[in-house]
């Protein structure tokens, strides 16, 4: 069951164009946003469906693979572990972020 704890497992459309960063030594890390789509009958009868938006973070080869193969609009599926962050923003107000660190990726579709 311990490879159970704190995993995240999402397939979605990727919002924007991953942004890219490189630091010392070549560590490259992306940020992309994806959205995940569900649906539902609503009271009326009616098909609604329900979008999510998750901050994904990548580090090394899935980085690497995030970089060369990866665009707005493009399928994916990511496997990872969901983080909380929190800090101050210039107004001295405390800020939490949560994201999903990927490990994995399969890249879909199109």
């Amino acid at each position: 069951m311990n490879a159970m704890k704190n995993t995240v497992q999402l397939i979605g459309h990727v919002g924007q164009e991953p942004e890219i960063k490189t630091f010392g030594e070549g560590k490259k890390v992306a940020n992309i946003t994806l959205a995940t789509n569900d649906y539902y009958i609503n009271a009326k009868g009616e098909k609604v469906e329900d979008t999510q938006w998750h901050k994904v973070k990548a580090w090394g080869k899935v980085a690497d693979i995030i970089e060369k193969y990866v665009v707005k609009g493009k399928e994916i599926a990511i496997e990872g572990k969901l983080t909380y962050t929190d800090y101050q923003d210039k107004d001295g107000i405390k800020r939490y972020v949560t994201e999903v660190v990927a490990n994995d990726i399969l890249l879909l579709g199109k």
